[in-house]
């Protein structure tokens, strides 16, 4: 939960903005507000208005917005350089610190007003390492989803549609926990979910997601089911105390099911599922990246792009396809 009292005015209208008129998520203006946080606190540091050295002790709530003009982009480049060294941040971190930094000074200046010139406006974005993504095998899948399917407890119907989901559709961690009863169509075999910058799309359902689903909901309480601020009454997945399930439980149930299966923890996890089924779908499912793109909910089609890798058997093929290969 944010505290807005510690922070100054102009970071919290900020952050109403993106509420408001961006449409942000909580989680995403969240994030604004810690990447922003951290910036300020090393600005107050970097401008010698603090005597603090550790980051988590200085307070900005008492920044005025004179202090804010005075940023440059050195100033900026300087505390990217200040995560590399004390920090040793990840390129991809130092890239969502500079889009917050991006679309902070933008409302500053163009927005709000409250400033001239925009310091991040010539901000560029770290070089990011280009890495395929982490994702089951089908063999590996077949094998967790039959661990799922057999494991003997009590929310064994709940566990099994959550892995199945999962695999099956490559939705996001916060969109399964999202999920309402009223947004299943099972006439139509689909749900809508809401994903990141709360764009709701629809994901169609195959007969391994009806099946998992419809033994779910049949052993799922209908009775004693908390009526808080979650709406757990309308939640899909319920945890054992009766509301709504939450990302650290569902979580919890993957990595046990991936430990079950004898898969290594430590390379695999909620978000792993996801590259999974993407991967899997284009791999065996022929299907059009553009299709792919549109399930996964990404906004950029580049973003989808990391899936349409060739796999080693597929290189493999490639060569032992060459009509050369025999003579």
């Amino acid at each position: 939960m944010i505290n807005r009292d510690e922070n100054p005015e102009f970071l919290n209208s900020f952050l109403d903005y993106s509420i408001t008129i961006l449409n942000k998520s909580p989680n995403s203006v969240k994030e604004y507000n810690y990447d922003l946080n951290t910036f300020l606190k090393f600005i107050k540091m970097h401008f010698n208005l603090a005597k603090e050295t550790d980051l988590s002790e200085i307070k900005i709530n008492d920044l005025t917005i004179n202090v804010i003009k005075k940023i440059t982009l050195d100033d900026i480049h300087a505390f990217l350089a200040y995560l590399t060294n004390e920090y040793h941040s990840k390129a991809s971190t130092r890239a969502r610190k500079v889009s917050t930094i991006r679309i902070f000074f933008n409302y500053l200046c163009n927005k709000a007003n409250l400033i001239e010139i925009n310091p991040a406006q010539n901000l560029e974005t770290p070089k990011l390492d280009k890495r395929l993504p982490k994702y089951l095998s089908l063999d590996e899948s077949k094998k967790l989803l039959d661990i799922a399917s057999n494991e003997d407890n009590r929310n064994s119907q709940r566990d099994y549609a959550i892995i199945t989901l999962f695999l099956n559709c490559g939705m996001r961690l916060s969109e399964l926990v999202g999920i309402n009863l009223k947004d299943i169509d099972f006439g139509e075999c689909k749900l809508n979910v809401i994903g990141k910058g709360n764009k709701e799309r629809t994901i169609y359902l195959n007969k391994s997601c009806m099946r998992a689903l419809a033994d779910y909901i049949n052993v799922r309480p209908k009775e004693g089911i908390k009526h808080d601020k979650k709406n757990s009454e309308k939640a899909l997945f319920l945890s054992e105390r009766k509301e709504r399930i939450s990302n650290r439980t569902v979580q919890h149930i993957v990595t046990k099911e991936l430990q079950l299966a004898g898969l290594d923890t430590n390379k695999y996890s909620v978000h792993k599922l996801r590259h999974t089924a993407a991967t899997l779908m284009y791999q065996y499912g022929n299907v059009d990246i553009r299709a792919l793109q549109e399930l996964l909910g990404h906004e950029s089609i580049s973003t989808t792009e990391i899936y349409t890798h060739v796999s080693n058997e597929q290189v493999r093929n490639a060569v032992e396809k060459n009509p050369l290969a025999n003579l």
